[in-house]
Parts: structure tokens; sequence; C-alpha cells
């Protein structure tokens, strides 16, 4: 499973490249030594444009959640501060 090409060789063997990215993970395009692109399957490309999810759903997912927290204010006198 060859994982980088050389630019000239991925144009002349872009169907290889193509299957190699489908069933192999990402490809990377190097021009004159220097990675310059890449090809992913579009399984991949959809993952990485996903929406993520929300905060909302990020706190309803917490192991924490439904737990009660105890939210009450301390009625003590506030410190004592010289300005």
């Amino acid at each position: 499973m060859q994982k980088q090409w050389q630019l000239q060789d991925a144009k002349n063997h872009f169907s290889k490249v193509v299957q190699e990215a489908l069933h192999g993970g990402p490809q990377i395009i190097t021009h004159k030594g220097v990675k310059t692109a890449i090809i992913l399957s579009i399984h991949e490309y959809e993952g990485l444009i996903a929406p993520k999810t929300g905060i909302v759903d990020f706190f309803r997912k917490s192991p924490l959640y439904g737990i009660e927290l105890d939210l009450k204010r301390d009625k003590d006198t506030p410190r004592e501060v010289e300005l």
C-alpha cells in the first residue's frame, strides 16, 4: 500500500491512487519532493467536514448529565478589603 506518490506517478496511475485511497487510506501527492495534495475517500472527507457535536449535545452525553448541583449561594458577609 503506497501512501505517497510523486505527481507524475499519480497522474500516470490515477485509478490506482483512487483505489488505494478507498481501501488503504489517504494518499499523499508530492511535487518536487514537497507534500502538496492529498486524495481521500469520500467517506473520510465527509467525516472531516461533518458538523461537530454542539455544546448542548456534548453536555447531554456527559456521564454527569442529570446529577444535581448545589448552586446555593453562601450567605456569609464578605471579607473586609482595604483600598
